[in-house]
C-alpha cells in the first residue's frame, strides 16, 4: 500500500537552489516514519514525509539552475504526514491543486498523486534550529496556464515512491547518508529487523493522470 495521508481529527561543495520562484515537478515522495519534531522547545514525535522536486529554469542572473552535471537541481520539503485543517501537507495540497479537499479525499489520498506534477514553487533563506542557514520552500503553487501554453520542459527523474513497509531497498541505496539515518532512526524502521524485503518495481515515469481535468493536477 502506498503512502496516504487522512483527516485523523488531530556536506561541502552543495550548492543549494538560489531563492526565488521556480517551476519544479515532484520526483519522489518517501516514507521518513515516525520523527521527532520539536516546536516552542516542545519535543513530539510524528509521522513525517519528504517531497522531492527537481528545478527547471534559471537565476536572477539568468544562469540555467543545474548541477555541475548538468542536471536539474533538487529542493525537498519534509511534512508531517496529516491532513488536519492546519496541517501544511493539507494548505500545501490545496494551494497547489487550486481547490480544496473534498470530505472523501481527506478520509485518505493516496500521495503517490503527486508525483509526476508541475508547480511553482516559492525558494526562501531561513534560519533553522541549529543556527545554520537553509533553503526551503516556503509555498508551492499551481503552474500559470501561460507557462503551460508556452510549453513544459522534459522531466528528468524517474517518478519513485518510497515506503518503508515495502521498501525499494535499490532506491533506499541512492539516498544521502543523511537520510538513510534519518529513515533508520524511525520505529518503523526498527520494528522490521533484518527483514530482507524485496525491492519493489520501479514506478512508472508518467504521472498516471494524463487525462485528468488539467485544471486540477492531482
Amino acid at each position: 500500500m502506498g503512502l496516504i495521508a487522512k483527516n485523523s481529527g488531530g556536506g561541502g561543495g552543495f550548492t543549494p537552489v538560489p531563492p526565488g520562484m521556480h517551476l519544479a515537478r515532484c520526483y519522489r515522495v518517501i516514507d521518513l516514519g515516525t520523527q521527532n519534531s520539536t516546536f516552542l522547545g516542545v519535543v513530539t514525535k510524528k509521522p513525517k514525509v519528504m517531497f522531492q522536486f527537481e528545478v527547471h529554469g534559471e537565476d536572477d542572473v539568468g544562469n540555467a539552475i543545474v548541477t555541475a552535471k548538468g542536471e536539474p537541481m533538487s529542493i525537498s520539503k519534509n511534512f508531517t504526514l496529516s491532513l488536519v485543517e492546519k496541517a501544511t501537507l493539507r494548505k500545501d495540497l490545496q494551494t497547489w491543486r487550486g481547490r480544496e479537499f473534498t470530505q472523501q479525499e481527506l478520509n485518505g489520498f493516496e500521495l503517490k498523486n503527486v508525483l509526476g506534477v508541475w508547480a511553482m514553487i516559492s525558494v526562501i533563506k531561513a534560519m533553522g534550529n541549529d543556527g545554520n542557514e537553509y533553503t526551503n520552500i516556503s509555498a508551492i503553487m499551481p503552474v500559470p496556464l501561460a507557462i503551460k501554453r508556452g510549453g513544459m520542459p522534459q522531466g528528468h527523474n524517474d517518478l519513485k515512491e518510497f515506503s518503508i513497509d515495502e521498501p525499494d531497498m535499490e532506491l533506499f541505496s541512492t539516498f544521502s547518508n543523511g537520510l538513510k539515518e534519518k529513515i533508520q532512526k524511525s520505529p518503523e524502521w526498527q520494528a522490521r529487523g533484518n527483514s530482507n524485503t524485496p525491492a519493489r518495481k520501479p514506478t512508472n515515469t508518467g504521472s498516471g493522470f494524463d487525462d485528468m481535468d488539467s485544471d486540477i493536477p492531482f
